[in-house]
């Protein structure tokens, strides 16, 4: 394995409380889109800004390709690209001369970057609108120029810090494509993100972290799995009995029910005989359930059980299936292969 991103016990501290990272390690293999998960605050958005030498660390090794991110700061500028969460673009300039601004800021020369230019608007569905003033662009529009700005000087690791923030389905479904398709052609991405769904459809690899701390890494298969072949959802009729049939029902698993607001979730490996038990507890404990269901885990299961709740990240409908999902991983790494 060729490692593109080492992460070793970072530690960073705004001020005298605020602990943003404690101890964080991972590593990212070349060629693969790597997931950073975890809710507002968690400390992605820091991780980020260290790997790409916005900020430095109070203590810890970071290197990009085998680069020094604090010693080593100039080289690993010129190897990387960033799109933030929010969309970077000048507003009064066209999508094209966006992109020539980033070029000429990297010291592109012009016959290239006017080539480079033209490839990547039409890469990005935006040749049609080159010469259209920016703010004339729609949100999506706006995050795919963004990114695109961000592969004008051919970075071989870019980062994307939550890069369908605010984006509706349609526009989120599209970044996602695009994301597949550069993974697919060599580069190496970061992507933080707070929507599982998101993190499920994309990532190879996946770090979840939480105030500072990483919490579990695996790849989206193997965290699930890890929760139980099966959920069991119950709904009751308020909070108070939720909590009520939480506790009985530590009898019917090992792994202590999760319970949030009026909704019980039992994650189990014999979901018909777990579901026959905890009918009959509650029934002698006389609670009557609202709706149960039995369904596979998602990564927002396990995020709830690390963390006692769940990302701030809407559900995006009608998000890709993991089969699917797991098909384009298995073809990225037979394309590396």
């Amino acid at each position: 394995m060729t490692v593109a991103i080492e992460l070793e016990d970072l530690h960073k501290t705004f001020g005298h409380t605020v602990r943003a990272l404690d101890g964080v390690s991972f590593d990212v293999e070349t060629g693969t889109i790597f997931g950073l998960l975890g809710p507002n605050g968690a400390g992605k958005t820091t991780v980020v800004r260290i790997l790409t030498t916005v900020l430095r660390a109070d203590s810890g090794v970071a290197r990009v390709l085998g680069h020094d991110v604090f010693k080593e700061p100039d080289a690993v500028r010129k190897l990387i690209g960033l799109a933030g969460q929010f969309a970077a673009v000048d507003e009064n300039l066209t999508g094209a001369e966006n992109l020539w601004m980033v070029g000429r800021l990297n010291h592109m020369a012009k016959p290239q970057l006017k080539d480079r230019s033209r490839q990547l608007l039409e890469q990005f569905g935006l040749a049609d609108a080159a010469d259209r003033p920016t703010k004339t662009y729609s949100g999506g529009m706006r995050r795919r120029l963004d990114v695109a700005a961000s592969l004008v000087s051919h970075p071989k690791v870019l980062f994307l810090d939550e890069p369908t923030t605010g984006l509706d389905p349609a526009s989120r479904a599209d970044v996602w494509v695009m994301i597949e398709t550069l993974a697919a052609e060599g580069t190496t991405v970061l992507l933080t993100t707070q929507y599982l769904e998101e993190a499920d459809r994309l990532a190879e690899q996946l770090v979840v972290i939480d105030r500072g701390k990483v919490i579990a890494e695996g790849t989206p298969a193997t965290l699930k799995a890890s929760m139980g072949a099966t959920v069991l959802d119950l709904g009751l009729a308020d909070d108070v009995t939720a909590l009520r049939a939480g506790e009985v029902l530590k009898a019917v698993n090992d792994k202590p029910p999760v319970v949030l607001g009026k909704t019980v979730e039992v994650n189990v490996n014999d979901g018909p005989r777990v579901v026959t038990e905890a009918l009959r507890i509650l029934e002698q404990a006389g609670i009557a359930p609202t709706t149960l269901a039995l369904r596979e885990p998602s990564l927002d299961d396990v995020f709830l059980a690390l963390t006692g709740h769940r990302t701030e990240g809407d559900t995006v409908p009608n998000a890709a299936d993991v089969p699917e999902a797991d098909g384009r991983r298995q073809a990225r790494r037979r394309g590396r292969s």
